[in-house]
């Protein structure tokens, strides 16, 4: 999810409306007011259903939600709403253009699955370094969900397990010396940045972020679905599938009426079934493979339609014969009376994150697409600090909508908001990858031992 129109509030991600996640966590809040105002009970929106994939695809155009339901009484909803380009209003929110000045010594703390605010934390880290280069700060990423460092255990997310007490590690041994050391004299300071690794699940202490050992290496994409670090040598190379608006991809397997925070880890095996999802993969490792730092898709692509997403994600596929917990998962919970959970083969999402085609050029000012024109798709996600282990798989999905967590495209170049039902059109997507054209994922590798 580029954290691209703002520093701190990830409404926007590539262009796209964080529609579920907004609409619901935007409810308690209420427009500026002059004096003292009485606490009033929140009262949750009653969807009328459990299902907000069913809601929000029934309600049309996200200026329909106001009109049939909030109808002017949710303000902030509204006004980021109608702020669908980097214009001079998400410029003033982004909190990394104003970290100057900084003189106290920082620690920036953030979650690898913090879904309210997953870049700020990098975005603000890295402004503070930039424009304070004296400044002592340190990162901090763990396994995390939005606050999850300061409450709970962190031992795991959904059904990834990180085999440690991660919040209880975070409190006594990264930031209680951190205090100790800059309030009291005690201790010594803190490195550069301090990052669970995921996958082996340990503790990194290290002296830049990204590390500097780390390796720019392209996954590229090749016919049969593969995925390797070779490039392609075909002369010509085209996946296609066709994407409905009105039938989008989900971003979950299974019915919810709200955004839960297990999704950043969740199994991806319902979304590669469809086929509206193309679906790259490695063979089985032959040794592990570490991943740290920013991902850059680099599509070549080509579609029927005017403007079209493109949502990428990067995928741990863990061995057929992993097996299975003693127990299963339910929402955040480990339970022993749920249905088997069979972790062979489990798509386990790592980072996911859409682009609109329309800001390709500008994040100001929006472009069409030409119909059938090769054109070039360049973005860049998250970071991530994860080890492929050996016998895994690394996969790529890649597809045109992600439902209801972010809006629809109409597939037509137009004012989204607004869009009338006759614009929501069926497209042709077409992703290259030959040898002159090829597609692929950009990540930082970090050297074998």
């Amino acid at each position: 999810m580029t954290d691209l129109f703002v520093g701190d509030d990830d409404s926007y991600h590539g262009g796209a409306f964080m529609l579920s996640a907004t609409f619901g966590f935007y409810g308690p809040f209420f427009h500026p007011q002059d004096g003292p105002q009485t606490p009033k009970p929140t009262i949750p929106f009653d969807y009328g259903t459990p299902d907000s994939y069913k809601f929000f695809l029934q309600a049309g155009n996200i200026n329909n939600l106001d009109k049939l339901y909030l109808k002017g009484s949710n303000w902030l909803f509204n006004d980021q709403a109608k702020h669908n380009t980097y214009d001079a209003y998400w410029q003033a929110r982004d909190l990394s253009r104003h970290m100057k000045n900084v003189h106290c010594a920082v620690l920036v703390v953030g979650g690898w699955y913090d879904a309210e605010d997953l870049s700020g934390p990098y975005r603000t880290f890295n402004a503070i370094s930039k424009f304070n280069p004296q400044t002592p700060a340190t990162l901090v990423e763990g396994p995390w969900v939005h606050g999850g460092w300061a409450r709970g255990d962190g031992s795991h997310l959904g059904d990834a397990q990180f085999n440690a007490k991660t919040g209880e590690y975070f409190r006594a041994n990264v930031q209680f010396p951190f205090f100790e050391f800059y309030l009291k004299g005690k201790g010594k300071a803190l490195p550069h940045a301090v990052v669970f690794e995921t996958g082996t699940n340990v503790w990194r202490n290290l002296d830049a972020w990204p590390p500097k050992a780390a390796a720019a290496k392209t996954l590229y994409f090749h016919a049969g679905g593969k995925l390797s670090f070779d490039p392609p040598t075909e002369a010509k190379g085209v996946d296609e599938y066709l994407s409905d608006p009105n039938r989008p991809v989900p971003f979950v397997g299974y019915t919810t009426d709200t955004v839960p925070q297990r999704y950043m880890v969740d199994d991806q095996r319902f979304a590669s079934y469809r086929p509206d999802v193309l679906v790259y993969q490695t063979e089985p490792l032959e040794e592990d493979v570490t991943i740290a730092g920013p991902i850059s898709p680099k599509l070549r692509i080509a579609s029927s339609a005017t403007d079209s997403d493109f949502d990428v994600k990067l995928i741990d596929v863990y061995p057929e014969n992993y097996p299975d917990p003693d127990g299963t998962s339910q929402g955040n919970k480990r339970v022993l009376d749920a249905p088997p959970l069979h972790m062979g083969g489990y798509q386990q999402l790592l980072r996911g994150e859409p682009f609109r085609a329309k800001f390709r050029s500008s994040w100001e000012k929006p472009e069409a697409l030409t119909p059938g024109k090769e054109t070039e798709i360049n973005f860049t996600m998250p970071d991530i600090f994860h080890t492929f282990r050996r016998g895994h798989r690394i996969m790529v999905q890649v597809q045109s909508s992600w439902f209801p967590l972010t809006d629809r495209n109409p597939q037509s170049f137009t004012d989204i908001p607004n869009a009338r039902p006759e614009e929501f059109q069926k497209a042709t997507e077409q992703v290259f990858r030959q040898k002159d054209a090829a597609s692929g994922v950009e990540v930082l590798v970090m050297p074998e031992n």
